[in-house]
């Protein structure tokens, strides 16, 4: 047997033990990562709650493609953001964890309507400079909309974090993904998640009410 072909198959070996010790490892760490969000947000005096059953069966797989699993849904009262999904991804190389920040979005019901949007990060330097700016990259409205708002750029500069952040419509579900690397937030940031919340709503939906936005704005004070 050549090299080549004994190096191929010791290849596809070490993959699938990997990503079998990953399955396991996931079957154990995921509903801790679940709790330990619950937790960080009651930390923050947000009124949270578990999502029930019938919820999660209905939207766990928002979203979700091959490898990816729903750890369970985290309901938010009085916030444009609807649900977090707590997600995990389990690879040869080990378990990664995503966020999903879900915010409705009922007037949202083509894919042309709205594409996927990326916040880009613009760094003094060629090697991991100061962040300076923050762009949104996209080709839907959505993406303008972002860029325009100068009060969520200087919250995202004030409130560094580390990778990016996507934001997914989906159509079918009529929600829209907000999905950031697993990190607990601070307030200040989970306040700038919240105004990129909102313009999605005002893109892809229904804005909320001024008492309820009046009653955010007296919390976050």
């Amino acid at each position: 047997m050549e090299w080549s072909s004994l190096s191929s198959i010791l290849f596809v070996v070490i993959a699938i033990v990997g990503t079998v010790i990953a399955l396991r490892q996931r079957k154990k760490s995921g509903p801790q990562k679940q709790e330990e969000f619950y937790q960080h947000f009651k930390g923050l005096g947000l009124q949270v709650s578990l999502a029930g059953r019938d919820e999660q069966k209905e939207k766990r797989d928002i979203g979700r493609g091959t490898g990816q699993k729903s750890e369970g849904l985290i309901t938010l009262e009085n916030s444009n953001i609807n649900l977090v999904n707590v997600i995990s991804v389990a690879t040869q190389y080990g378990v990664n964890y995503f966020l999903d920040y879900l915010v409705e979005s009922p007037k949202l019901v083509d894919k042309k309507q709205g594409g996927k949007v990326r916040l880009k990060k613009k760094k003094e330097g060629l090697f991991a400079g100061k962040v300076t700016g923050a762009e949104w990259k996209g080709t839907s409205p959505l993406a303008q909309r972002l860029n325009l708002d100068y009060r969520l750029e200087d919250m995202l500069l004030v409130n560094p974090f580390k990778g990016s952040i996507d934001i997914i419509p989906e159509p079918k579900w009529r929600y829209t993904r907000i999905r950031t690397r697993y990190f607990l937030p601070g307030r200040n940031l989970l306040n700038a998640l919240d105004l990129i919340a909102r313009d999605i709503r005002l893109e892809y939906g229904q804005r909320r009410s001024m008492d309820e936005e009046a009653k955010d704005l007296q919390r976050n004070r």
